[in-house]
C-alpha cells in the first residue's frame, strides 16, 4: 500500500490520508479483511505524526470504510463494499452539483464543462 503526502497541498496530511486509502478501498486494490499498517507503523514509514495517523484511521472507522479490533489492527471492513461505493457515488454527485451550478453562474457552457472534465480526466490517467 502507497501513501503518497504532499506538505505543498492545502489538504491537510489526515484527509490525503483518508481519501487515498479510501480510493483504495473502492478500486479493491485493498479488500475487506485486508489488515492495515498499525497507526504507529504508518506514522514512522510517512513521517508524520502518530495524532495525525490516527485522525485518519478514527474518520475511516466512523465513515465504515475500516474497522479496528483492540489489539489485532485495523482491517478493511468486511461491510457492505457495494454500499460504500453508492455512498461516494452520492458525494461526488452533490459535489460536482455544486460545481455545474457554479459554472453556469459564470457563463460556462455544457461543452466547455464536458471539455475542462476531459481535461483533467485524461492528466489523472497519465499520473497512473
Amino acid at each position: 500500500m502507497k501513501i503518497i503526502l504532499s506538505n505543498s497541498s492545502p489538504e491537510p496530511l489526515y484527509e490525503q490520508i483518508i481519501r487515498q486509502l479510501k480510493g483504495n478501498i473502492i478500486k479493491r486494490i485493498l479488500e475487506p479483511g485486508d489488515p492495515l499498517p498499525s497507526i504507529r507503523v504508518l506514522a514512522k514509514d510517512l513521517q508524520i505524526s502518530v495524532i495525525t495517523t490516527k485522525r485518519a484511521y478514527e474518520e475511516l472507522e466512523r465513515e465504515g470504510f475500516i474497522e479496528t479490533i483492540p489489539g489485532k489492527g485495523s482491517f478493511v471492513s468486511s461491510e457492505n463494499q457495494d454500499f460504500l461505493r453508492e455512498k461516494r457515488y452520492r458525494d461526488f454527485e452533490d459535489q460536482l452539483r455544486v460545481i455545474v451550478n457554479e459554472a453556469r453562474e459564470i457563463g460556462l457552457s455544457q461543452k466547455e464543462i464536458f471539455e475542462i472534465v476531459s481535461i483533467f480526466y485524461e492528466e489523472g490517467e497519465s499520473n497512473d
